[in-house]
């Protein structure tokens, strides 16, 4: 079950009401290469045994809190983590980035993956993690929305969208269905807020996210009941569309100014929906 974090004391849960004294800081990318002592823990060792070691996973984890201060922990996982466990076989190649070994080329492929299994050392992580985390600092967990995790699966995704579009939503539906059980396995191991990552649906018109991408995720915000981050890279064009996503605070990147983003109160006594910058 989650933690019992103190609203009292985390400014990131009391930012989601609107009711913090101060800005809290983290950084999307909380652990990486920037940190020596990441790199000295890594050594030789390839990003998936990184992934699939609770107790190596939960030290990465922890690292910023230790070496920055920051107000939040983010879980060190990867947004591949769910589709890996779903028969995608999936390495992570230095200075090359995720390769995957059996693609989707065309629709018939799509009939070869159904539900994820065997990611029990999330769960075994978070709960390492929640161990030693002092209780005003909330444990955010994050998936992959469905658009950008299909970019990675399916090699042709944007010929598939247009030539085949009834398969390409039988995809969406397919990694929609197992990213709700994966973020709701995440919560019921203990994290409090929840970030939805969509790295690549920026890249599409207007019209095209209206149809492949927000019902999706609308869909996702509603099912995981949690404090909750939407990021879309290059979304100055889906600011509006951003905002009907379902998710409580917006994540937006470097094509916005912040100055131009206007925040929308809500009644009161229900939270606030207010984007933060992230760049």
């Amino acid at each position: 079950m989650a933690k019992n974090v103190s609203q009292e004391q985390s400014d990131i849960l009391l930012a989601f009401q609107g009711k913090n004294k101060r800005v809290p800081v983290w950084f999307m990318r909380q652990a990486g290469r920037y940190l020596p002592q990441y790199q000295s823990l890594k050594a030789n060792r390839p990003l998936n045994e990184l992934f699939r070691d609770p107790e190596i996973a939960g030290a990465i984890t922890l690292q910023p809190l230790e070496i920055l201060g920051v107000d939040a922990a983010i879980l060190f996982a990867d947004i591949l983590t769910m589709p890996s466990a779903m028969g995608f076989r999936i390495d992570f190649i230095n200075h090359k980035g995720p390769v995957v070994a059996n693609p989707i080329n065309h629709p018939g492929d799509i009939r070869r993956f159904g539900k994820f299994s065997g990611l029990e050392h999330v769960t075994r992580t978070i709960q390492l993690i929640n161990a030693v985390l002092p209780p005003s600092i909330p444990l955010i967990g994050f998936a992959g929305s469905p658009f950008t995790v299909a970019t990675y699966l399916c090699s042709k995704h944007n010929r598939m969208m247009y030539e085949s579009p009834q398969s390409f939503h039988q995809l969406m539906d397919l990694l929609t269905d197992n990213t709700i059980a994966y973020l709701k396995q995440q919560k019921e191991a203990g994290i409090d807020v929840f970030q939805l990552f969509d790295t690549w649906a920026g890249t599409l018109r207007r019209e095209d996210y209206e149809i492949f991408v927000l019902p999706y995720v609308q869909k996702i915000f509603k099912a995981v009941k949690l404090p909750s981050i939407y990021y879309l890279k290059n979304c100055a064009h889906l600011m509006d569309l951003m905002e009907k996503s379902g998710a409580e605070m917006l994540s937006v990147c470097e094509t916005v100014n912040i100055k131009d983003i206007k925040t929308k109160k809500r009644d009161s006594g229900k939270s606030s929906q207010q984007p933060f910058v992230c760049r």
